[in-house]
């Protein structure tokens, strides 16, 4: 009875879709406005979709690329180094992956200008088209998720009778293939944003003294085109493996759990009740005309709020019957309070994530308010009190995960037994993100906000709409840095899963083989060592991702300078004269795409050449150094970050100085130095952790053939 109960994930699925394709649709009928707005918007979706297509084109090359080495690795070793299903399960995560980025462009680059439309008659109006927009990539995220999931569940089940281990295997497979898109698209669109964003500033607002998004800036197309394949398509990516990594990585670990079929299912059906629940959420979000951030945040922790307790008490009763109706369900009925207290601890720690996240971003808190005044001397001491600030960012969250691991793997049972207390941390990851519908629509909004404030600049709207796109944007800062909160907390559960994952794996294998178990001891050369080598590898692939947007912005710069002295009567804004924005589109374009490869394959080769040279228990190590310093690492760059760009917001309305003064000088300097840090080198962790595990654990057969120790 229980088995057949999977297919209600398709219904789950084509709930979330036609959620999506409703707000799509609703988003699609509100007015586009004047002529001008139509043609900005229509060379912002030009640019986007250029990019987007030639990044697409080249990761292709490199799906195509791996799926002969696993096809070769499968075929040659008969299976036994990779299975055979791993080749198609890879490309297949990267398919559905790319395709959640692309459809939240398609809507974003849509829902701009209609934004800035609905911002000429209200800020509530305009709240609700930048929302629904970024509904749709949330529930798009959501609904391919459940579907992927479901389908590979269905195909080697019922078509080809894998059993529990080959599924659980084939999955994570799956979850490497979206893991590889996912940074791809982060880094990618992160180095494109950031090089146009900071090129855009430092020669418009710090040089030449003009307004943000002013149409005599070159780059100003190139930034709006940004927000879109960087903090849209990359962020739809970058959530989607988010919650893939969670569901697969506990569906795993439900099969070492005991837990069989039901142990499957229920992180499938918890996904769905989020679902659900983040549908009824989403119609709490909606806010008076004041502008004011406290004003904004309250109107969107509503639906989140709302959806993230309506969701804990639904999953009860779904934990109860799954456990009392399944069979072969090993002691789930026994436990089965204490998952439900394991799925609790990952909304709580979620919220409690986001809160943090919040406080030391939003310029309604104290932190950020005091970074502001710090540029009253200078730039010096607000990118000093920025670091001071990131810095003290981290003890918390750090503090909160650890409780939470601590709390789902006791009350889920982890005191009988490790591998139940393990489902029980894989579960509350999903939790966390199980409401990720509406955290993703209050993150994918801002961007959309963003676009609409520079259109209404550059057509020149009266002020008060640039006040209402502003304070959205504003609010689009605090929020994008708390769904990237949430998605590196639930990726630091998920990590820590898979690599549990990863040593039972091996053991497994090394058993089997006639060989000892793996020596984890902290005082064991190969581990040590590979903990070193991961950290090393967190901080390198920092410097790439940061010296990229260095050199994309470098040209940037220069091209802006040169078309200000060279294009006569551009910066003096004289009629018929205007920038030649395509050619800045195009320099942000080539270095994003040739700098995004580097990082990527570090990632993928690092933990295949850990174990070669250092064996199975060096990937350990190697495994634990990047979970640890990727998230400590992240979660400083991203409220860093944040907080100098909400600084200078809080600048630009008026406080200290207001718009043009030298403390509003210093604080995009502030901004330019968070850039690269809080949406290129930061979010991408969220991706980077669950690669490196999935790798190792897809390639562990490889590791243990050809070891050196």
């Amino acid at each position: 009875m229980i088995e057949n109960l999977f297919f209600v994930g398709f219904v789950g699925a084509a709930v979330s879709l036609l959620f999506a394709l409703f707000q799509g649709r609703k988003v699609m009928k509100y007015e586009e406005g004047n002529d001008v707005m139509k043609k900005i918007a229509k060379a912002i979706r030009t640019g986007a979709d250029a990019y987007i297509k030639r990044q697409y084109t080249t990761v292709a090359a490199f799906f195509a690329f791996m799926f002969v080495v696993l096809l070769v690795l499968s075929i040659a070793s008969d299976g036994q180094l990779v299975n055979r299903f791993t080749p198609f399960a890879f490309l297949s995560g990267g398919f559905i992956c790319g395709l959640c980025g692309i459809v939240g462009l398609k809507v974003a680059t849509r829902a701009n200008v209609r934004t800035a439309q609905a911002a000429t008659k209200g800020l509530n109006k305009a709240l609700r088209v930048a929302f629904s927009s970024g509904t749709v990539m949330g529930f798009v995220v959501n609904g391919f998720q459940i579907l992927e999931v479901i389908t590979w569940y269905t195909v080697l089940r019922f078509v080809f009778g894998a059993d529990d281990q080959v599924i659980a295997q084939t999955m994570i497979t799956f979850g490497m293939g979206v893991s590889v898109m996912a940074v791809f698209a982060r880094v990618g669109g992160g180095i494109f944003t950031k090089a146009a964003d900071v090129g855009a500033d430092l020669v418009g607002k710090v040089e030449a003294g003009i307004p943000e998004d002013d149409p005599r800036n070159p780059a100003v197309i190139a930034d709006n085109v940004g927000d879109n394949v960087g903090d849209v398509a990359g962020m739809g990516a970058d959530l989607h493996q988010s919650n893939s990594g969670a569901l697969v990585a506990t569906v795993a670990i439900g099969f070492a759990a005991g837990y069989g079929v039901a142990g499957m299912l229920l992180p499938i059906i918890v996904c769905i009740i989020g679902v659900l629940m983040s549908i009824v959420g989403t119609f709490f979000v909606q806010t008076k005309e004041k502008t004011d951030q406290k004003t904004l945040l309250n109107a969107l922790r509503r639906g989140v709020f709302i959806a993230g307790g309506l969701a804990a008490i639904g999953t009860l009763p779904a934990i109860l019957f799954i456990a009392r109706n399944a069979e072969n369900a090993g002691r789930m009925e026994e436990f089965a309070f204490g998952i439900f207290g394991a799925v609790v601890v990952g909304i709580v720690s979620g919220f409690i994530i986001s809160y943090l996240t919040e406080y030391y971003t939003s310029d309604a808190s104290k932190p950020t308010r005091e970074l502001a005044e710090a540029s009253n001397t200078g730039s010096a001491t607000l990118i000093i009190g920025g670091l001071s600030l990131g810095m003290r960012s981290v003890t918390l969250p750090m503090l909160t995960i650890s409780g939470a691991v601590l709390a789902a793997y006791f009350v889920s049972g982890g005191y009988a037994d490790f591998n139940i207390g393990l489902y029980g941390i894989g579960l509350a990851a999903v939790a966390m993100l199980a409401t990720n519908a509406i955290i993703l629509a209050t993150d994918a909004f801002g961007p959309v906000a963003d676009n609409a404030g520079g259109i209404a600049q550059m057509a020149n709207l009266p002020p008060e709409v640039r006040e209402r796109t502003d304070a959205l944007d504003s609010l689009g800062n605090t929020t994008a840095a708390t769904g990237k909160g949430f998605a590196i907390a639930s990726n630091a559960f998920t990590a820590l899963v898979l690599l549990v994952n990863y040593v039972n794996l091996v053991n497994n294998k090394l058993v089997e083989a006639g060989r000892d178990v793996l020596d984890l001891s902290v005082i064991n050369p190969p581990v040590l060592i590979g903990f070193f080598f991961g950290v090393a590898m967190v901080f390198y692939f920092s410097a790439l991702c940061i010296s990229a947007v260095q050199r994309a912005a470098m040209s940037i710069v220069n091209e802006v300078r040169r078309q200000f002295k060279e294009i006569v009567g551009l910066l003096e804004g004289k009629e018929g004269v205007q920038a030649d924005y395509a050619t800045c589109v195009d320099i942000c374009t080539k270095g994003a795409l040739k700098e995004m490869i580097a990082p990527t394959i570090i990632v993928i080769v690092s933990p295949i050449l850990s174990g070669i040279i250092l064996g199975p228990a060096g990937v350990v190590g190697f495994l634990a150094g990047t979970v640890l310093a990727g998230f400590a690492l992240a979660v400083f760059m991203l409220n860093a970050g944040g907080a100098w760009d909400n600084a200078k917001k809080f600048i630009e309305r008026g406080n200290l100085g207001g718009k043009g003064s030298e403390q509003h000088k210093a604080a995009v300097i502030g901004d330019t130095v968070g850039d690269p840090l809080k949406d290129t080198a930061g979010p991408s962790f969220n991706n980077v952790m669950v690669l490196a595990t999935t790798v190792a654990i897809v390639f562990a057969g490889v590791t243990i053939a050809f070891s050196l120790m």
